[in-house]
């Protein structure tokens, strides 16, 4: 029996979500920091002669910038000034549960030692002020103490060159983390010529500047006077042991009595970890905002101002007088439609850097706004908060506020933060309230510091405490929260207290 084979024509009606390659690239715009976007929008003017950057020095606004570098309308209503939104809707209702901040600083630097504020023992962002005996002497920076001391020991203007770029790649601390093989190649010499440079740099005031690691800093200060043993330096080499209190391994590594580690111990803590701190403090920033934070006075109704950085953020404009120009010299038809192609792309991305932009300041404003006690008293008041919860507060969706918040950083008073920094999980406190879980490590950490060295208290001892506090944690989540604090067990710190009495 054969089977007969037909053809027939059937009609189906389904709906499927197709992203066009407009849309895919509006998606990319929103994951992009503001550093990325401008090598975008480098990359979009040289392929689109009918783009133009806007620069700085142009008198455009501080928003994103449309055609002929006129600001574009406002799509939101709450947007107060072109890039920024005000967030002040719940400062009353805050500041009637908490004692008002009178002196809150106006500006702020996010390299600044403001940066420092944050812990639950700042409650004013006053902390920073300088105390009047420190008025009387000038505290000068790492880096100048250590240009002076470079001028005066090297006289070729090459070495001069390479001792300054060095000088400004050390940590806050004072060390050189970077591998020589990097640097050698960021700055186009060999890696024996940074060898033979760092040696010299790393007998400048203070011993212990430019090292790379801690060991070689205590080595460097050890050895100031005489040189280091074996023993010193395999002690030196394992400090990894020596925090783990594995004196009997250290011993044996050492070659020495388990006593020897004991005075290396002691010796040790006469030295200085890092060299850097005498000096006036300084912030190495590995990443700049892409949103700015500021606090509006009293006067004009009090709160937040949340702005993007126009310092970072590019701005373009699409040149249509150009586009009249070269379209009236066109030739033929496919020269005008290459225009009207490549008018059509300029228009579109304008429109996408001002949707990203809307998108951003929505969401940075409704963190802010939720994070009220946060900026205002510090981490114990951080509170939990969901991607979710965010979404449906700006009526975005969920995905879209993930890359709003991944990569982009905003300066505050209190630092600078990554938006995603925001986003804990929440842990059951008394009477139904939730907390936040970076506010709950803050609290460990503080019932840690002030423990009595004859009674440090464990996991569990810490789960009680805070129960009787009225926030249930379990004694896994304490320890847990505990470890990502680099905060040894009971049983070590034991130990370390047990040392230090020796």
């Amino acid at each position: 029996m054969t089977q007969k084979i037909t053809q027939t024509l059937e009609f189906r009606q389904q709906q499927n979500l197709v992203m066009t390659p407009q849309m895919q690239q509006a998606v990319k715009l929103l994951q992009m920091s503001n550093l990325e976007l401008q090598d975008f929008i480098d990359a979009e003017i040289t392929q689109n002669p009918l783009l133009e950057r806007v620069e700085k020095s142009d008198d455009t606004g501080e928003g994103e910038i449309g055609e002929m570098g006129q600001s574009l309308p406002d799509q939101n209503p709450e947007l107060s000034e072109a890039g920024s939104l005000n967030s002040n809707k719940n400062d009353a209702e805050f500041e009637s549960q908490f004692m008002p901040q009178e002196n809150i600083r106006e500006d702020f630097d996010s390299g600044s030692k403001m940066a420092e504020i944050g812990g639950s023992s700042h409650k004013s962002f006053d902390d920073d002020l300088p105390q009047w005996e420190d008025t009387l002497r000038h505290k000068i920076s790492l880096r100048d103490h250590l240009l002076a001391q470079l001028h005066m020991s090297f006289h070729h203007p090459k070495d001069i060159s390479l001792g300054s770029l060095l000088i400004d790649r050390l940590d806050q601390d004072g060390y050189l983390r970077e591998d020589l093989s990097v640097l050698s190649a960021q700055f186009g010499c060999d890696t024996t010529v940074i060898s033979d440079l760092l040696a010299r740099l790393k007998k400048f005031d203070p011993t212990g500047v430019f090292a790379a690691d801690l060991g070689e800093c205590l080595g460097l200060q050890w050895g100031e006077e005489t040189p280091l043993t074996t023993a010193q330096q395999s002690f030196l080499e394992n400090l990894t042991l020596l925090a783990q209190h594995e004196y009997k391994k250290l011993a044996e590594i050492c070659h020495c009595p388990v006593e020897k580690i004991h005075e290396m111990a002691t010796a040790i803590k006469r030295l200085n970890p890092k060299p850097a701190a005498e000096f006036e403090p300084f912030i190495v920033q590995t990443a700049l905002p892409d949103i700015l934070m500021k606090q509006i006075p009293k006067n004009m109704g009090g709160g937040w101002r949340v702005e993007l950085n126009s310092d970072t953020l590019p701005r373009v404009l699409v040149n249509r007088d150009y586009y009249n120009i070269v379209l009236g010299h066109a030739k033929n038809k496919q020269e005008k439609e290459y225009l009207t192609a490549q008018l059509n792309n300029a228009n579109w991305l304008v429109k996408a850097l001002d949707q990203r932009a809307q998108s951003i300041l929505k969401v940075a404003s409704d963190i802010v706004e939720r994070q009220n006690g946060f900026f205002l008293y510090g981490i114990d008041f951080l509170k939990p908060m969901t991607l979710r919860e965010v979404a449906e507060s700006v009526d975005l969706h969920e995905s879209t506020v993930s890359r709003v918040t991944t990569g982009k950083f905003i300066g505050t008073p209190r630092g600078l933060f990554e938006l995603k920094f925001f986003f804990t999980s929440a842990i059951e406190g008394a009477d139904g309230v939730t907390l936040s879980s970076q506010s709950v490590k803050s609290r460990i950490k503080q019932l840690i510091d002030a423990e009595d060295p004859k009674n440090i208290l464990s996991d569990d001892d810490l789960a009680d405490t805070l129960k009787k506090e009225g926030i249930f944690a379990a004694r896994r989540t304490v320890a847990k929260y505990r470890e990502s604090l680099h905060i040894p067990s009971s049983v070590q710190r034991r130990r370390a207290k047990n040392l230090g009495k020796n």
